[in-house]
């Protein structure tokens, strides 16, 4: 297999890495998480001390059932912890009221995942728009930066190289695999969130498919700083990243993965 960036380079640009790091601020903190999904039951999640700073790239893999998909939705507040701390942009998340840590992440999380929960009744352009039906903060900053949510809708499908005029209006299960994540991408994007969480968004794509969805994924987060938590059981793709983290290393749970 060739490398996955045989044509174009991902890689991290070094100075901007440095740059990036030197004035960077810790976004995301867990700190003695322990997480289980029944009582009685052994942690699927025993991380004592993680974190992630402003604009990184961040890759986190391991194998099937290693609690990748967990560890994301304790980082996104759609899980707390049994115990410990989950903090993202300096709010404790364990500490919320499940509607409190909703409005957080609807104003402040965009979420790529791996089946893409695209809305099949919905059109390509009011997928892409709906955080901003649930967020204001989303809303305004999407204004601030075009004219209007749908005008900012119509860039970043441009920008993910869909082509605008033939599938706006189209359902989004009339769509290819590809172009069904690139709406999932946008989706996530509009409103400038500062978190990226993307849980094996590539598992559908061919290889080349797959290189040039992460160099525009790469762009978008770019252009705002965007933090990016990108998680693969595909640790070829780890190279590409600021930073690669195996679950393993920071999770203390022993957990039976899947073959």
């Amino acid at each position: 297999m060739p490398p996955l960036n045989a044509e174009t380079d991902l890689s991290p640009d070094p100075d901007a890495l440095k740059s990036r790091s030197d004035a960077g601020t810790v976004q995301v903190r867990l700190t003695g998480v322990r997480f289980a999904w029944r009582r009685n039951e052994p942690d699927i999640i025993d991380i004592d001390d993680f974190s992630v700073a402003r604009g990184e790239r961040l890759f986190i893999d391991g194998p099937s059932g290693s609690g990748k998909s967990t560890l994301l939705s304790l980082l996104g507040g759609v899980v707390v912890p049994r115990d410990g701390k989950v903090e993202v942009l300096g709010e404790n998340l364990s500490s919320m009221r499940g509607w409190r840590r909703d409005r957080f992440r609807a104003d402040h999380v965009g979420f790529v995942f791996q089946m893409f929960n695209l809305v099949p009744y919905l059109s390509v352009v009011d997928n892409v728009t709906l955080p901003c039906r649930f967020s204001r903060r989303r809303r305004d900053r999407a204004e601030a930066r075009s004219s209007s949510v749908h005008a900012d809708a119509m860039r970043l499908l441009a920008e993910l190289e869909l082509d605008r005029s033939k599938l706006i209006d189209r359902a989004v299960v009339d769509l290819s695999i590809g172009q069904q994540q690139r709406v999932a991408v946008a989706r996530a994007l509009i409103g400038s969130p500062e978190i990226i969480i993307a849980d094996e968004p590539t598992s559908a794509l061919d290889e080349g498919t797959r290189e040039r969805f992460l160099e525009l994924l790469f762009n978008e987060c770019d252009a705002e700083d965007t933090t990016l938590l990108f998680v693969s059981h595909d640790s070829r793709l780890g190279t590409l990243f600021n930073r690669r983290v195996s679950l393993k290393e920071i999770n203390r749970s022993v957990v039976e993965a899947l073959p």
